[in-house]
């Protein structure tokens, strides 16, 4: 698959929901969605790269899918309240630029 923008992603799942998902969740079903999900993606991360082990019905589980379905539905969220991702990123990647541009390099946690 070809690389996609933020923009076109934002298409895609809007196509996708009004051709095959009849019509979006309310903006309250897709939070508790996207806390389910980001509860999937926690609970992999927690067994491949912290102590707890891989319960048998867990071990084909791919962080890759879980990621998605996350990402699904935050653009779901994004695309019912109007929300410009691509955007919305810029700015956030300015702002936290401005705020943090010597904070993590004083930051004697991150140093080698």
């Amino acid at each position: 698959m070809p690389d996609i923008t933020i923009q076109q992603a934002q298409r895609m799942v809007d196509e996708w929901i009004s051709t095959v998902g009849v019509r979006y969740f309310s903006e309250l079903t897709n939070l508790g969605i996207l806390m389910e999900e980001v509860g999937e993606v926690a609970r992999i991360i927690t067994r491949k790269y912290g102590e707890q082990s891989f319960k048998k019905s867990d071990e084909n589980v791919e962080l890759a899918d879980e990621l998605a379905d996350a990402l699904f539905v935050l653009i779901c969220l994004a695309n019912q309240t109007g929300v410009d991702l691509t955007a919305g990123l810029a700015r956030n990647l300015e702002k936290k630029t401005m705020r943090d541009r010597d904070r993590h390099r004083k930051n004697s946690k991150l140093q080698n």
